[in-house]
């Protein structure tokens, strides 16, 4: 009996051996990929390269890993291209763009823009709607902008918030030296957290609840601390400290639409693209004007930006009709983000990147603020990027066990002489613990793509012949749209970003072409007639759920093929029956 108990045990044990390496079926994840991946931590810039370069090795036939320039320190600011190479030139195939990380320290900006290419790529010979939008457009994906702060913050010495700059050296209290008066990590933990002493008369106190946690007296109450600020000194003995840290301005200021000098904004540097990441990417959209969408992801908040950025009337009413139906999508797709424009409901922002994508670029572009203080307990963003100091408190406690707090200790200062240091570390506040990272990255990965399924997609809907009297023949195409983003926003149309789409003719030898006209009425009630050139007619642009007409009348004989050509919208081909 104890035989055959011991056979039963251990077949069990080798059916659950089998069982686990095959793994449970689950879906909305790759399976057996090529490249696999864990995504409950933050990769620095080495093995984020070394993860993209793996891909681009083992999936040749769908992306390619290149590099589009060198940030100041000289890192290569890698571009992974994500499409089906052997369904056409990628020049001609609507094109969508993804960045993370523009500010270095929101961190989990850059994971979720390597998540999206991981995803895409693994998930191309396994999920149909990822093959269909790999095989019939492309992504560029550059999941670090500013690589260089990236390893700083991920391996130096840093709080949540910073460094939000590159690391270009700038002069910030003008006195001639460049970055000499940086945090300063006093105990070498690796987190710049606060300072505070003993002090009958300070105006702090420990929290009630928390006591590791720092809150102001009420008027009525003796406090008994009193706050230092961030841990530091005076480096360079002009009485301030931590004035002059690395870098010193911001990377989403320095774009070429409404760009403002320093005097108006903080953070603009010299001259729109002074800065090399920046202009990097600005040649690279340049050089591929396919380009119909964007993406940035940013921490933090729970929410989805657009633009504009300051009070201007840029956005017509019906890029603005576009931007709001996706938008209002992604608040379904995201749960507890919200769908805003940047002045009105958060602050005002002068040559940022959302912007110039959308008003010298005409693409269609968001800004996910990744991570929400929905995520503590599922309850109502209150609007604050980090959330009520209690529930932040309340969640460390009890879902984190005390881990993202540095306890109070004593350290000694050099001015100060004893004191004591602690608080949050800079891994916690603006980004999400390993075990809602995934999920995080998995759902801004979703929208985006969301997103990238409604570039413009113009499509030759149907080719009719007509024979008319005199040897002439009337040749009708209808031309459409399926998707969201029209083939031109209206502020490239008005603006000028990008040439007219382009329908042209072509039939038999010595076919001639008299005429051409178009009109969004079936019936050509109000027809515009093309006079010139009149065998490639130009569509000002091709919306969802408007066809255009467009139709010629000819000499010469068929069969007649209709191409329409869209910079952003792709092309298609169709040949009258």
């Amino acid at each position: 009996m104890k035989k055959l108990i011991a056979m039963i045990l251990a077949g069990a044990c080798l059916l659950g051996s089998a069982f686990a390496d095959d793994g449970y079926p689950l879906i909305g994840r790759p399976v057996d990929p090529k490249v696999p991946a864990a995504w409950d931590f933050y990769r620095d810039y080495d093995a984020q390269t070394k993860l993209l370069q793996d891909l681009a090795a083992a999936h040749p036939d769908i992306c390619r890993l290149d590099s589009i320039g060198t940030s100041w320190q000289g890192r290569e600011m890698w571009v992974m291209t994500i499409t089906n190479f052997s369904t056409g030139d990628e020049a001609r195939k609507p094109a969508f763009w993804l960045d993370g990380g523009i500010h270095a320290n929101e961190i989990q900006g850059s994971d979720g823009a390597l998540y999206t290419a991981w995803f895409l790529i693994e998930g191309y010979s396994q999920m149909k709607q990822i093959r269909e939008i790999v095989d019939s457009q492309v992504f560029y994906i550059l999941p670090m902008m500013s690589p260089d702060s990236r390893d700083v913050h991920l391996h130096e010495a840093a709080n949540t918030n910073g460094p939000r700059t590159g690391q270009r050296p700038i002069d910030n209290d003008r006195d001639g030296l460049f970055d000499e008066d940086d945090d300063d990590d006093l105990d070498g933990d690796g987190h710049i957290v606060s300072m505070r002493v003993k002090d009958p008369n300070g105006r702090w106190k420990e929290d009630d609840e928390y006591p590791w946690m720092m809150v102001r007296a009420e008027q009525d109450e003796i406090g008994g601390w009193t706050m230092l600020g961030e841990e530091g000194y005076d480096n360079d003995g002009d009485g301030m400290v931590n004035e002059d840290g690395a870098g010193g301005y911001d990377p989403n200021r320095d774009w070429g639409y409404d760009w403002q000098p320093g005097h108006i904004q903080w953070g603009a540097y010299r001259y729109p693209f002074s800065l090399q990441e920046n202009r990097a990417v600005a040649d690279f959209a340049l050089a591929h004007p396919n380009i119909g969408g964007a993406q940035s992801f940013h921490n933090a908040g729970g929410m989805i930006l657009s633009g504009p950025g300051a009070e201007e009337n840029t956005y017509s009413r019906s890029d603005r009709q576009v931007y709001d139906a996706i938008g209002k999508r992604g608040e379904e797709m995201l749960p507890g983000y919200k769908y805003m424009i940047t002045w009105e409901d958060l602050y005002t922002v002068h040559g940022g990147e959302l912007d110039w994508w959308y008003a010298s670029i005409g693409a269609l572009a968001y800004t996910n603020e990744m991570w929400t203080s929905f995520n503590y307990f599922r309850t109502a963003n209150d609007g604050s990027w980090q959330g009520d100091r209690t529930d932040q408190a309340r969640f460390n406690d009890q879902l984190l066990f005390g881990e993202a707090f540095v306890p109070w200790h004593e350290v000694e200062h050099p001015d100060y002489g004893t004191v004591e240091v602690g608080g949050y570390k800079k891994s916690y506040g603006r980004q999400p613990p390993s075990f809602l990272l995934q999920e995080e990255l998995h759902r801004n990965m979703a929208f985006t793509v969301y997103h990238a399924s409604q570039l413009p997609r113009i499509r030759v809907d149907s080719v009719s012949v007509k024979q008319l009297d005199h040897g002439m023949t009337e040749v009708t195409a209808v031309i459409v749209n399926d998707h969201l983003i029209p083939t031109r926003l209206s502020v490239a149309e008005r603006s000028s970003l990008v040439r007219p789409d382009i329908v042209s003719l072509k039939g038999g030898n010595g076919m001639k072409v008299l005429t051409a006209m178009r009109d969004n009425d079936m019936f050509f009630r109000r027809p515009r007639e093309q006079q010139r050139d009149p065998g490639n007619v130009e569509l000002s642009s091709v919306s969802f759920g408007d066809a255009v007409y467009v139709r010629w009348i000819v000499r010469g004989s068929g069969p007649f093929t209709v191409t329409a050509d869209s910079v952003k919208g792709g092309v298609s081909t169709l040949k009258s029956e």
